[in-house]
């Protein structure tokens, strides 16, 4: 089945202590990091090409343009919503947008590649030697 525009996705995450902003720096206020929204993004964009490709294949994360506009309380159910608006060759692009239980908390432009998973993994390998 090909990935269209207009394809979309829903992922919901529970917060915790876990995905506190603190996790990467102390000095900042103990809510949602941004990291942890734009893993969700990824996440959520990644679920849905993934039924989508071929045997060998695989996404990786190209880009993505991340906008954190609200702080959501640790403890809080976080929804990310992504829709597939462009389709280049191996390159998807989506827009995805983010909510807490009271408002919008981000958004973002996302691109994803198509990949052949045995050469990328080679082209790994190569790289520690």
């Amino acid at each position: 089945m090909a990935i269209t525009v207009g394809l979309k996705n829903e992922m919901k995450l529970k917060t915790g202590a876990e995905h506190s902003a603190q996790k990467f720096f102390h000095g900042v206020p103990d809510v949602f990091g941004t990291p942890f929204l734009g893993g969700l993004f990824e996440g959520v964009s990644a679920a849905l090409m993934a039924s989508h490709l071929g045997p060998g294949e695989q996404s990786v994360g190209i880009s993505m343009n991340l906008k954190h506009t609200a702080p959501t309380p640790l403890g809080m159910e976080v929804r990310a919503v992504t829709e597939v608006t462009a389709v280049e060759g191996r390159k998807v692009t989506f827009k995805v947008e983010g909510f807490d239980e009271k408002e919008k908390i981000g958004e973002a432009v996302h691109e994803r590649f198509i990949i052949n998973a045995e050469k990328f993994n080679q082209r790994v390998e190569a790289k520690k030697s």
